[in-house]
């Protein structure tokens, strides 16, 4: 099976650790890494004999091999570069929060897409808590859906944090959009605790119907489950517990050690689900 061609702009943190994704793939072929500068990114990529540009967005529209791109820029890059992949009939898949496309969280919607040219992956604590809020809603019902995603701080490099209030507001619509919730918050804590510690997501949903804790507990069960196909270091820190109509769930990713160490689950969990729905996306568009 011949395997499809492949870019990835924005060679930070994001895009090295999806590099190095990629390369496991059995589907999809590393072909090219783009930014704007001469990186250490970019130098990285050449020294596993990659192609590489410095000319951004515009190397990838040129080049007729490439199928889909993974965007791991920022959002107003997003924003600018979105039509010119379309306009070259380039999937997008968007690591940035600009919800250019419809969100995507493998486990809960994938098989709901139509043929979008650009999809979103949310955040990083979009991926960990969207499934939680799912989970919790198609059994109780959710009237209201509150996560606080904590990430290493060293695990957060310049792009994260130069779009932290987009990452608010993308995670809290998703949180609504794809978890199911009513009304949807997110917040975002960057931890400087030395040694760094690993990704926690904790979850607060208000329920509306009366169900008992051994039917939420299975749902949101399953779900961590689903979540681990492709995220191996998924795991339920604290099980839920039911305080009147307010459910509570903790969720710690732990990375695979990829690029940063293993305490930077924020980047794996994002990188496995783009690479994840990439692969089910050039199944589903006959590309393999």
């Amino acid at each position: 099976m011949e395997k499809i061609k492949v870019a990835i702009l924005g060679p930070g943190n994001i895009g090295s650790d999806l590099m190095y994704k990629v390369m496991r793939s059995e589907i999809l072929q590393m072909h090219l890494m783009a930014g704007i500068v001469e990186s250490e990114g970019i130098k990285r990529a050449a020294s596993f004999g990659f192609n590489t540009s410095i000319n951004g967005a515009d190397a990838i529209v040129n080049d007729p091999n490439i199928k889909f791109v993974f965007d791991a820029t920022s959002a107003a890059a997003h924003l600018a570069n979105a039509p010119k992949y379309k306009e070259a009939g380039i999937i997008a898949i968007d690591l940035t929060p600009a919800a250019v496309g419809p969100y995507l969280v493998p486990c809960v919607n994938l098989d709901k897409l139509g043929d979008e040219m650009n999809v979103n992956m949310v955040t990083c604590g979009g991926q960990a808590t969207t499934p939680i809020v799912y989970a919790i809603k198609r059994v109780a019902g959710a009237s209201y859906a509150e996560i606080v995603s904590c990430i290493s701080s060293k695990s957060a490099g310049p792009g994260t944090r130069a779009n932290i209030d987009e990452f608010t507001e993308t995670t809290s619509k998703a949180l609504e959009v794809v978890g199911g919730a009513d009304k949807g918050r997110a917040i975002i804590i960057l931890n400087p605790a030395d040694p760094p510690l690993l990704m926690t997501n904790t979850v607060y949903v208000r329920i509306k119907n009366d169900v008992s804790l051994d039917v939420i507990t299975e749902s949101v069960n399953r779900i961590v489950n689903d979540v681990k196909k492709y995220v191996p270091g998924y795991r339920l820190r604290m099980p839920p517990i039911i305080d009147g109509d307010k459910v509570t769930a903790i969720i710690e990713v732990q990375g695979a050690g990829d690029f940063l160490p293993v305490y930077a689950g924020n980047l794996d969990i994002i990188t496995s689900a783009a690479v994840a729905t990439t692969e089910a996306l050039a199944s589903k568009k006959h590309l393999i």
